[in-house]
């Protein structure tokens, strides 16, 4: 048996004329499992990933591009904002935040929360105020500053205020009264009314695009 064994060892069986033939074709059959099993893998994380976006985009984050000039200078024409869509399913919209909401079938708008149902809003003399409380707008400093300097440019010193006077008796239940920052040249409530909760998209975040310009919308 010892014999046997050295024999075996120092000469291996010769692979037969008919499995040399075929061990191409077995190579070739276990490339093709191994790229189809790839693709396969593939074709899974990128359905994954469509997916994944989609419930994102959805429920709870989407981009918007700002289009027109009625933020200024909070938010500039075609800057890219990211809205969060998942949190006025879990709280009510508040004063001071900035919105996207259906203002049409076709054209959605972004503009600042100023008031909530049952809100008296008042604007006199350029000062907001908020049942009977007068109420500051920091986000309008540079705006306010960039009017008073072209009033006094056009030798018309305080004779035009930069938020027109208003009154708003009382805010509906479920609506909102919101207000571009950029008030001459603003399509708010003022002309279209409290807008409905129930076509508010989300609150924008941040803006993420152009880079230099990130920044956080919200403390």
């Amino acid at each position: 048996m010892a014999d046997e064994r050295r024999l075996y060892e120092a000469h291996p069986p010769e692979r037969s004329a008919d499995a040399e033939a075929h061990a191409p074709e077995r190579r070739s059959r276990t490339k093709r499992r191994t790229a189809a099993g790839e693709l396969w893998e593939w074709t899974k994380a990128i359905v994954i990933a469509v997916v994944l976006s989609y419930l994102v985009r959805t429920f709870l984050f989407a981009p918007t591009i700002v289009d027109g000039e009625s933020m200024m200078d909070t938010l500039l024409n075609h800057e890219r904002v990211i809205v969060n869509k998942l949190i006025y399913h879990v709280e009510a919209p508040k004063r001071g935040e900035i919105i996207v909401f259906h203002a049409t079938p076709d054209k959605d708008f972004i503009k600042r929360v100023i008031g909530v149902a049952g809100d008296r809003i008042e604007m006199k003399n350029d000062t907001l105020y908020i049942n009977g409380q007068a109420v500051d707008e920091p986000y309008l400093n540079d705006n306010k500053a960039l009017w008073k300097k072209e009033l006094a440019a056009a030798h018309m010193d305080g004779a035009v205020p930069y938020t027109e006077d208003f009154i708003v008796d009382r805010v509906p239940d479920g609506t909102v009264f919101v207000l571009g920052d950029n008030r001459r040249n603003s399509t708010d409530s003022r002309v279209l009314g409290p807008v409905p909760v129930d076509r508010v998209i989300g609150r924008a975040e941040f803006v993420f695009w152009p880079l230099e310009r990130f920044r956080w919308l919200h403390p």
